[in-house]
């Protein structure tokens, strides 16, 4: 008879530590910098502490479109000038709008550095914001949110899960907007929305990859370090979400989702708050990452109710959503996938948790994590991560041994504590006839 060994722990992985520098100008501009000369390429970054939660009362989506205007004319470049000074010497350039940031990003060849910090100072600092500029891109982001939105059978159900989530705190308005809120903006909004956040004390600028640090910190200084710090102070958001005293249920129709859906959240505590965030991710993940996930063997693969299901442990600077939703099979009800997901839940969070499986999951995590370092790009996003949403740059070198050390009972400990043992909203998404105004 052969014996078989006991299956062994996944030992832990010691990760040597990524040896950030960071310092701040006199105007307030944070800087992060991590050198590595791996490849010839380097990643500039800006990430404004503004997004979605700062928009303007009944101007949702401004956050947005104020992203898509960062790419038109300054007082020395003409619009849509970073394509060129990326695409056409081989690099790359983009941005995002969250709910706490808005984040500038672009990947060069590492000699065209000095190009790029200068012409990330010049957008923050001489931005032309004119009426044709300004009509143009809120008719890009209206259509953005009509592909987005309304033409995504389920974009109705994803984008009502912010506002049926929050009470009080901003965050209830959702980051792409509405196309009211968005025909109601006008162009002096949007210069005082420029003038409010976009100022040196209210960024962070990340520089990854192949650059000597010299060089760098001298290019800084001579780009940014001119602009000047406002007086007045960056308005903060100091809304307060109450903690749930009861189960809300919403219902919302579609006149294009072919089959019902179901969604269902809890409030987390901020990303910060890492002892929790962290086994909340681990959690999310032991639910729905891959075709082995509880939700999926459950929902769609032994029950059949649902063809798609899944969880997410969204931190924010703020309060978080803990989210599991389903979209159902043909012939099923939300009701029959919103039991299926409470007991899986609840199973979690109570019953042991097979050792291979929580092993596999955190290695899963892990790789991800550590895939997205081999490249500059990838490290500055693990840097503005921390430093932005989670609260401290530190986090990119403590988070990584702290996810391997979430154990069974970290992750009964955050599931009973925020989910199980709290309030929840549900969302029935229900197929309507194309007739009347959908809710």
């Amino acid at each position: 008879t052969v014996l078989s060994s006991p299956p062994l722990a996944a030992a832990e992985l010691t990760i040597p530590p990524i040896p950030y520098h960071q310092r701040t100008l006199p105007n307030g501009l944070q800087v992060l910098s991590v050198e590595d000369h791996s490849s010839p390429n380097v990643a500039v970054q800006v990430w404004y502490h503004v997004g979605s939660k700062d928009d303007p009362q009944g101007r949702s989506g401004f956050a947005h479109l104020f992203e898509h205007l960062m790419f038109k004319s300054t007082k020395h470049m003409h619009a849509e000038q970073f394509d060129r000074l990326t695409e056409d010497v081989g690099g790359a350039n983009n941005a995002s709008t969250g709910d706490d940031v808005t984040n500038y990003f672009e990947v060069v060849p590492s000699n065209h550095l000095q190009t790029l910090l200068w012409a990330e100072a010049e957008r923050l600092s001489n931005l032309n914001v004119d009426e044709a500029n300004f009509k143009s891109e809120r008719a890009v982001v209206e259509e953005e949110y009509r592909q987005s939105v309304l033409a995504n059978p389920y974009g109705k159900l994803f984008n009502a899960i912010d506002p049926k989530s929050y009470a009080v705190h901003p965050y209830k308005r959702p980051t792409i907007g509405s196309i009211e809120d968005l025909d109601a903006a006008t162009l002096p909004d949007v210069i005082a929305f420029h003038k409010t956040f976009y100022r040196p004390d209210n960024a962070t600028l990340i520089v990854a990859g192949d650059f000597d640090p010299k060089q760098l910190d001298a290019w800084v200084d001579q780009y940014f370090g001119w602009i000047p710090k406002p007086a007045t102070p960056i308005p903060q958001v100091t809304a307060q979400e109450p903690k749930r005293k009861k189960d809300l249920r919403y219902t919302v129709t579609s006149e294009t989702a072919p089959l019902p859906a179901v969604a269902i959240t809890w409030l987390l505590p901020p990303a910060s708050d890492t002892a929790d965030s962290i086994p909340l991710q681990v959690a999310a993940a032991l639910l729905s990452q891959g075709d082995s996930s509880r939700l999926y063997q459950s929902l769609v693969y032994r029950h059949q109710v649902a063809q798609q299901a899944g969880a997410d442990a969204d931190g924010r600077v703020g309060p978080g959503l803990f989210t599991a939703y389903a979209i159902l099979a043909s012939g099923h009800q939300p009701a029959e996938a919103e039991k299926l997901l409470h007991e899986e839940i609840i199973w979690l969070a109570t019953q042991p948790i097979p050792a291979a499986e929580l092993d596999k999951v955190k290695t899963q995590l892990l790789t991800g994590e550590l895939k997205q370092r081999q490249t500059a790009q990838g490290l500055a996003f693990a840097l503005g991560q921390a430093a932005l949403i989670d609260g401290n740059p530190e986090h990119v070198n403590t988070d990584l041994a702290a996810l391997q050390k979430v154990t069974e009972q970290d992750v009964h400990r955050v599931l009973q504590k925020y989910v199980t043992g709290a309030h929840s909203v549900t969302i029935d998404y229900l197929p309507q006839a194309a007739k009347g105004e959908a809710k």
